[in-house]
């Protein structure tokens, strides 16, 4: 079974490298989207690629989902950089 992983790892092709690389890519950025609104614009991105990978490869589903996806990560990044920044002040410093 181990064979097996260890072979389809390696003799992946780059499509296949390409939709990993975006899935994976989703799933860091958006864990740390909280950190910085820069994270939410590479999430929007991400789900871009994963969008372009669910149609070159066929499954137009996937790769419509994505898309919208990618569009309201993008409406959330642009509403987040135009918001003022939060103030930091006593009630939030002391935890």
């Amino acid at each position: 079974m181990i064979d097996r992983a260890l072979f389809a790892i390696t003799h992946m092709d780059r499509l296949t490298a390409f939709g990993l690389t975006a899935v994976s890519l989703m799933l860091v950025f958006y864990a740390l989207e909280p950190r910085s609104t820069w994270f939410v614009l590479a999430f929007a991105a991400s789900c871009a690629m994963g969008s372009v990978y669910g149609f070159v490869q066929g499954a137009w589903p996937f790769g419509l989902v994505e898309g919208i996806w990618s569009i309201v990560a993008l409406r959330r990044w642009w509403l987040l950089r135009r918001a003022p920044a939060p103030r930091l002040g006593p009630a939030t410093l002391s935890s």
